[in-house]
């Protein structure tokens, strides 16, 4: 058997290793088009700011590794320019310009997705998708001794790129087109992302977009959506990519409507003996239906998958992605899993949501760090996605979730999930533990809660925190009763009004919900309490005036 695979890096390498493990006497030629056959796209970043030292440490297999321990046949510099599926043949163009036919038994599509860049480039205007683009941009750093640059795009790549070239000593202006940062996190999370840049000296312009890079005298000149202009040493465009598919059309092969290759369940494609894997593949999302998720660890399994098909077996496993990821900016992780709010509110599916700050480990043993966690849920329970963020230990609870999430979970799960616990590593009740127990409060009646978006002008708010707590910022117009009095105070609230209790973050507004309800009154309690609530006024979600 002859395997052609087109493309390395994550699904095309991957395949390709697999492949050997379990068919010794196949004939397995990979075509690379660039210099490297597998490197470390995710740590592109990393090198640029100095956190990866060696070009050779983004290297995870070079072509004479992969012909030495696996006999893989790897040429790079070799682009695949055409498929002849009638004839099971591809054409290659070599660098130096040579060209020739190359026949298959099957045929692996692992072209990637390509940077968008608007047709901007030249001196000082960068993209970071291979090697040679982090290293010409931290070339270009040291050697024009850059003080001052753009990164154009807030989500991961944009994101990880600004926080390296401080590192590097850059002045960074971060300028996304979105309302937010990190579009995979709901408007209130992002924020906190934001914050952290802003707190390290990133110039986060949200709302504001790139209309025009060109070069100018002095550097980089760029003009902004809001009409303003700046002049930069470095330009580094983080806008996102888009599949390549353009060798699949020309070949006849089906093109998903999110623009993506389509492939079934087994990573087929609409011809016969055509596999596909990667960015440039359109998989089943959290949602059940088709999009594009260029995530690294998806394309990786995908690439195993293809590899066990082409040998006889039915493996689904790469088809359905849930987008776990997580981004790491100076001091504060944040992870996702899922669908957002944004998304469900598009879909028009009913869902609820609780928020919860819970701390790293054991608050008693020392270092322990509190996160900001928002989950997810349907009114059956399933869980629909959660996301967070935190100094420590934010995606092992999104890693959690996500396992959950795969294997169909619900919140009463993640309420009874047995996880490893000791003072310095979580604690009794994990916060994945406490997500599903707010849940199931909310599922079973228990309580009811409302957002900081739904709380209205004339509503009447009881802050059950203390009066140091209450003086240091409050909702406007509530009432503050310590949560210790109520019981004792219970006179002075109405009884012919629903009352919108809050806290700090919530579980004393839960217990004095509780509280009211037992002694008769209309009482919802306001989830993630008035720290939520601030932060979703910071990102413009509340309305109401208060």
């Amino acid at each position: 058997m002859k395997v052609v695979i087109i493309g390395g890096v994550a699904g095309g390498a991957s395949c390709a290793t697999r492949l050997r493990r379990l068919d010794e006497s196949a004939q397995i030629i990979v075509f690379e088009r660039g210099d490297h056959v597998s490197y470390a796209n995710c740590g592109l970043p990393y090198y640029v700011g100095g956190k990866i030292e060696r070009e050779e440490s983004l290297t995870v297999a070079s072509p004479g590794f992969l012909r030495a321990r696996f006999g893989i046949d790897v040429r790079v510099r070799s682009e695949v320019v055409g498929i002849d599926t009638a004839n099971k043949t591809v054409r290659v163009r070599e660098r130096e310009g040579r060209e020739y036919e190359e026949s298959y038994d099957k045929l692996v599509l692992a072209p990637g997705a390509a940077a968008k860049t608007f047709g901007w480039s030249g001196e000082g205007v960068f993209v970071l998708r291979d090697v040679n683009d982090a290293v010409g941009l931290a070339s270009h750093i040291g050697s024009k001794s850059v003080k001052k640059a753009l990164v154009a795009g807030g989500g991961f790549i944009g994101v990880e790129t600004a926080e390296n070239l401080v590192r590097r000593g850059v002045a960074v202006t971060l300028a996304e087109f979105a309302p937010q940062v990190m579009p995979p996190l709901d408007p209130e999370m992002a924020l906190l992302v934001a914050d952290e840049l802003a707190k390290n000296g990133v110039a986060v312009r949200t709302g504001v977009g790139v209309s025009s890079v060109t070069a100018g005298k002095d550097g980089v000149d760029v003009t902004f959506t809001d009409g303003s202009a700046d002049t930069f040493g470095a330009v580094v465009l983080a806008l996102g990519v888009t599949p390549e598919t353009s060798l699949a059309k020309a070949a006849g092969i089906a093109i998903a409507p999110d623009g993506g290759i389509a492939v079934d369940e087994c990573m087929r494609t609409s011809v016969v003996d055509v596999y596909a894997a990667g960015d440039a593949v359109s998989v089943t999302g959290a949602d059940g239906g088709e999009t594009l998720v260029p995530l690294a660890g998806p394309a990786n399994r995908q690439g195993r998958s293809v590899a066990d098909n082409i040998c006889g077996g039915s493996s689904s496993n790469g088809k359905r992605v849930l987008g776990a990821s997580v981004v790491r900016a100076f001091g504060l992780t944040a992870a996702s899993v899922g669908r957002n709010e944004k998304q469900l509110k598009k879909s028009g599916e009913r869902f609820f949501k609780v928020y919860a700050f819970p701390f790293s480990h054991a608050t008693y043993y020392p270092g322990a760090a509190q996160m900001a966690l928002k989950l997810l849920f349907a009114p059956d329970g399933r869980v629909l996605g959660a996301q967070g963020a935190g100094a420590e230990s934010v995606e092992k609870q999104m890693d959690v979730i996500s396992a959950a999430m795969k294997f169909g979970g619900s919140v009463r799960d993640l309420a009874e999930m047995e996880l490893c616990y000791a003072p310095p590593f979580n604690s009794a009740k994990s916060p994945v533990n406490m997500l599903g127990f707010i849940a199931c409060n909310v599922l079973d009646g228990l309580v009811r809660t409302v957002s900081a978006e739904d709380v209205g002008e004339e509503d009447f708010v009881l802050d059950v925190r203390t009066p140091q707590e209450f003086a240091a910022g409050h909702i406007a117009d509530s009432v503050n009763i310590p949560l210790d009095e109520l019981r004792e105070r219970l006179g002075e609230l109405p009884r012919d009004t629903k009352i919108t209790v809050t806290c700090a973050v919530g579980l004393r507004g839960y217990i004095a919900a509780r509280v009211l309800a037992g002694h008769g009154f209309d009482a919802v309690n306001l989830t993630g309490g008035f720290r939520m609530y601030s932060m979703m006024k910071r990102a413009g979600l509340v309305k109401n005036g208060r």
